[in-house]
């Protein structure tokens, strides 16, 4: 008797959640009252607020969903947190992604993009996400070290997971898109464990003040172009005024020179 009722109770959760998507995908988020999702799901709305307490609670389930203070408390012994959490994104991003339509994934990626109240709403979800791996953490390092040791993992993940619809809101292929986050994981995940100093820097990047059209220094034949214009010029204007400088100077002191013998004389 106990199962039936959950399941009762999961197909009326559902039953909700699904007229709140559609009429979200069509008219937007703002522009949906809780009173028309109640009746497109045929219950009352007392019976929506017991399954969602707001609004915003029926279009963001599943953000902040991912239990990273979780995946680093139960990570195994010697294992550090950074490890543990690239783990999991990488089962996530190489998983199979089952039960998952693609295009409902779209549509529920563009209404929250589009929802400035829903991006308000996300940030506080996060933000909760946040709290709770910093106090794990604090376990180890602290609570300033892990308050900063959260804020970075959580705004790196943020965007890793953002990118990722972006880019499926954006058109990409699903398979397209989970590609680029597998390699944009391991980016992720170096870019935390190494810092920017060790980001390669762009191989075609100007020194200040190079002429347009020369090429990048990784270009044998124009960076010894460079090289060698830069020496010859240099060194030849160099001896040229070093020469002229020496000349003045001892015809300076060989007409002063003169002029005293002559005086003495």
């Amino acid at each position: 008797m106990a199962g039936l009722r959950e399941r009762k109770k999961e197909q009326t959760r559902r039953r909700i959640s699904a007229a709140a998507w559609r009429l979200f995908a069509e008219r937007g988020f703002e522009a949906v009252t809780v009173n028309e999702i109640a009746e497109a799901a045929e219950v009352a709305k007392a019976t929506l607020f017991a399954y969602f307490p707001t609004k915003e609670s029926l279009a963001l389930q599943g953000v902040g969903d991912d239990d990273l203070a979780g995946i680093v408390a139960g990570r195994a012994p010697g294992r550090s947190a950074l490890d543990a959490l690239r783990a999991h994104y990488r089962a996530f991003a190489a998983g199979p992604m089952t039960g998952v339509d693609p295009e409902v994934m779209v549509s529920r990626v563009r209404v929250i993009f589009d929802s400035p109240a829903l991006g308000g709403a996300a940030n506080a979800l996060l933000y909760q996400q946040r709290q709770r791996l910093a106090e794990v953490l604090a376990e180890e390092h602290g609570e300033r070290t892990a308050a900063l040791m959260a804020a970075q993992i959580s705004a790196a993940l943020v965007t890793l997971q953002e990118t990722f619809f972006r880019q499926l809101a954006g058109g990409d292929s699903l398979a397209a898109a989970r590609g680029q986050l597998a390699e944009d994981v391991e980016l992720t995940f170096d870019l935390l464990a190494h810092g920017l100093e060790h980001l390669p820097g762009p191989a075609t990047a100007r020194r200040p003040g190079r002429a347009k059209g020369h090429r990048g220094h990784g270009d044998h034949g124009d960076h010894t172009d460079d090289t060698d214009d830069t020496d010859h010029t240099g060194n030849t204007g160099n001896t040229d005024r070093t020469d002229h400088a020496d000349h003045a100077g001892h015809a300076d002191r060989k007409d002063q020179t003169d002029h005293a013998d002559q005086r003495g004389q």
